[in-house]
């Protein structure tokens, strides 16, 4: 598959990660977890852990089947963490525009458009990048939990994968240096540095869990709604300044980011394990982390209402700010109450279930 085939799909991706999430894994393929083959396709995340499908898979993009290399990049750039990229574009985009008086009519659409979309083909370069060198840093590991990423299980060979993610590392930085203020591309590049660190060694900030977890917080919960919504502002002629709402979806992501960064290790404890990867779910255990998590996301929803209550009148809408994060606390508690620590299938359900609650909080985000 030549380069222009691989920046097509990183492009594209934008279009097709709003389909609806495949099978997730729901076992660990180990002498550890084993799950009987009539439970292989229940629905989770990501990915697809029918051994079968896994085999005929790689089979087809060894006989050099388009459809099926496609298939495996697509999934190589690890498509729920997309969907947050994209939910964050969006939604960072809709606020600036609803934060400047008479910017939706009087904008130059012409070029605010071809300007966005640019922009978000950045960030999935980014994205990619960064996914993609952590499954080449991490293909061993990753065989033990997580062996429905295309590298690990074969469907993509560490040759091809390392194509894709120089071509997502190179033309990424290039379209923001072109197109975007210097202070975005310098942002830009601290994001890609932070992401590169985290899987490259010898630093490795994966190895440990508060470098881990400050740099996915930083990334994904600081310089996304920052960087979208300064880009934006910039494109409108209009100043930055900090605004109560975009302040507040800061604080909010960022903390909801940590989160994920340390409950996104608890379905991979007996691959960590094995490879000496030091995580909070490896020294404090699955069960005691998922209720800590849960607490500290309640602790992030009674700080929305505590915002919105203590605001002047008419800064926050209070129905989506108060009424919408009562009731996706109320979904949290509902989910981790389904939680069964001891099996796999219920930890991964959990996880992709915060996933779910971060994607709305994104929604609302639009509304208060």
């Amino acid at each position: 598959m030549g380069l222009r085939h691989i920046i097509l799909v990183l492009s594209l991706t934008s279009a097709s990660a709003f389909c609806p999430s495949k099978p997730f894994a729901i076992g660990l393929q180990t002498h550890t977890f084993q799950l009987p083959k009539t439970q292989s396709r229940l629905p989770a995340v990501e990915g697809d852990f029918d051994p079968e499908a896994i085999s005929r898979a790689k089979e087809e993009a060894a006989a050099g089947s388009m459809k099926a290399r496609l298939r495996a990049l697509y999934k190589f750039t690890r498509p729920h963490t997309i969907r947050g990229t994209i939910l964050g574009s969006i939604a960072g985009t809709t606020r600036a525009l609803l934060d400047t008086p008479g910017s939706i009519a009087s904008a130059n659409w012409g070029i605010m458009l071809p300007r966005a979309f640019i922009g978000m083909v950045a960030l999935l370069l980014g994205n990619a990048f960064i996914v993609g060198i952590n499954q080449i840093y991490d293909e061993d590991i990753d065989k033990m939990n997580k062996p429905f990423l295309p590298v690990a299980s074969g469907e993509m060979s560490k040759r091809f994968a390392w194509i894709a993610v120089v071509v997502s590392f190179l033309s990424g930085p290039l379209l923001v240096k072109k197109f975007f203020p210097p202070l975005l591309f310098k942002l830009y590049s601290f994001g890609i540095f932070l992401g590169a660190i985290y899987s490259i060694p010898p630093v490795r900030t994966k190895k440990n869990p508060v470098l881990a977890g400050l740099t996915i917080a930083t990334v994904r919960g600081f310089l996304l709604n920052f960087g979208v919504y300064y880009a934006v502002k910039d494109a409108l002629g209009a100043s930055f300044s900090w605004s109560p709402k975009v302040a507040f979806i800061a604080r909010f992501m960022t903390t909801f980011a940590s989160v994920i960064a340390i409950t996104k290790d608890l379905p991979d404890v007996e691959g960590d394990k094995a490879y000496q990867i030091e995580t909070f779910a490896t020294k404090i255990g699955v069960a005691r982390i998922a209720k800590g998590a849960t607490f500290c996301l309640l602790l992030n929803y009674i700080h929305a209402l505590a915002t919105g209550l203590l605001s002047p009148a008419g800064v926050f809408r209070m129905i989506p700010m108060i009424g919408g994060h009562i009731a996706l606390a109320a979904v949290l508690i509902a989910r981790f109450r389904q939680l069964q620590a001891d099996s796999i299938q219920s930890v991964k359900k959990y996880y992709k279930h915060i996933w779910d609650l971060f994607y709305l909080e994104y929604v609302l985000y639009t509304l208060i």
